[in-house]
């Protein structure tokens, strides 16, 4: 069925599917428990394979492509566009998502900033993948960082005239390009190299969603995309309640899962998670896919409770996750040390700057109190759950996380 993806009417040769690449065993070896076995060795191959292996073409991704008209939007998952972000073929006909640097490490998120406007950061996309294999989740994508030669692996290989057309030399004579979107079409929004060389991260493709179906599903605690909005949530008391009346959080562990998900962005940080996807193969009792990070590690100066507002309101959390954060609270396996160690296994590290990776202890002092708050209120029994949702705790009462 890969094959069929190619494009035999070329006069040039076919690339060649190898079933041994190390993109393939890595969606063979998708399961429900997660994107790939614990410590299997097609990851680390994979994200050398990403690293090392030359570029055959470039093109803008389906999102960029819907919002020009280019595509059909019924087979994109969620389409968004508003900023720059490529695909990048390799010769083993395996793809990855390019973002390219747009913010320096040490430099925070404006205070004043929606976290909707701010910047996508190639780092916290890598930074992202490691934390999620640190605490075992094996929901983010293989994601690693590689300096890309923007002219030779991006410029010269595609054949998209739209992308070969926002290409253009800076009068530091730095080769930069811009996003063709409705949103940011302006050279002061561009990335250049230095001249040529420019830092990215690279996701790993999951596989199509013609060989593997996603939903999309709206995330229950949805902030609002607008300048004053306010959602349910962060009003209503008794939202936690709400939300397992809702199908099918009341009888799956989905609603773990998704705590699950809203402890995973409180510790990068990530304001952003509108939505969520699963595979539809693995039924309602799936993993949730951790996609699109860039917009974690923005501020590490602060920490935004309120993404934790489904911990807080449900009073619920999973005995594994729990026992994950209570040993990566340990000396000996200190959150912050483990991180440190994990990145510099990327060619570009340090990805993140030291006050970053310290923020990760506090926020993970944060989350233990809430579980310990959740127990004293309602007793263990009631708050970490074993397996499949049974009886749930009542609910706190909390609707505004930062209270």
């Amino acid at each position: 069925m890969y094959k069929e993806q190619l494009n035999l009417t070329s006069p040039e040769p076919p690339v060649q599917l190898h079933p041994e690449a190390s993109w393939v065993q890595f969606h063979l070896g998708i399961n429900r428990h997660g994107l790939y076995p614990r410590s299997s060795p097609i990851v680390s191959k994979l994200l050398q394979d990403m690293r090392d292996f030359p570029t055959i073409s470039a093109d803008y991704s389906q999102d960029e492509k819907a919002l020009l008209g280019a595509c059909d939007c019924s087979q994109i998952v969620k389409p968004s566009g508003v900023h720059l972000k490529l695909v990048l073929r390799f010769s083993d006909f395996g793809k990855a998502m390019f973002k390219p640097m747009r913010q320096q490490r040490d430099e925070e998120t404006p205070e004043d900033f929606f976290y909707f406007i701010d910047f996508q950061r190639h780092n916290a996309e890598i930074a992202a993948f490691h934390l999620d294999r640190i605490l075992d989740f094996r929901r983010v994508p293989p994601t690693v960082g590689r300096l890309v030669n923007i002219t030779k692996e991006i410029l010269e290989v595609t054949r998209n005239e739209i992308l070969q057309s926002v290409f253009f030399v800076s009068p530091a004579s730095n080769v930069c390009f811009f996003a063709k979107c409705p949103y940011m079409c302006k050279t002061e929004y561009a990335v250049c190299g230095n001249p040529h060389l420019l830092e990215g991260s690279l996701s790993a493709f999951l596989p199509s969603l013609n060989l593997a179906p996603r939903l999309s599903v709206p995330n229950p605690w949805i902030r609002s995309y607008s300048l004053a909005g306010r959602e349910e949530w962060e009003v209503n008391p008794l939202y936690c309640a709400t939300v397992k009346q809702l199908y099918p959080q009341g009888s799956s562990d989905r609603l773990l899962n998704i705590i699950d998900m809203a402890i995973f962005d409180f510790l990068t940080g990530n304001m952003d998670r509108h939505h969520y996807e699963m595979f539809t193969r693995f039924g309602d009792d799936g993993f949730l896919i951790h996609l699109d990070n860039a917009r974690g590690f923005g501020r590490h100066s602060h920490d935004e409770v309120s993404i934790l507002a489904p911990l807080f309101q449900c009073c619920r959390v999973k005995r594994k996750t729990l026992l994950h954060l209570q040993l990566l609270a340990q000396a000996e396996y200190r959150l912050s040390d483990v991180m440190r160690e994990s990145l510099l296994e990327d060619q570009l590290s340090p990805v993140l700057t030291e006050p970053h990776l310290l923020a990760l202890d506090r926020r993970l002092q944060t989350v233990l109190r809430a579980v310990q708050d959740c127990i004293e209120a309602h007793g263990e029994q009631s708050v970490v759950a074993d397996g499949p949702v049974g009886q749930w705790a009542p609910d706190s009462g909390r609707a505004n996380a930062t209270s």
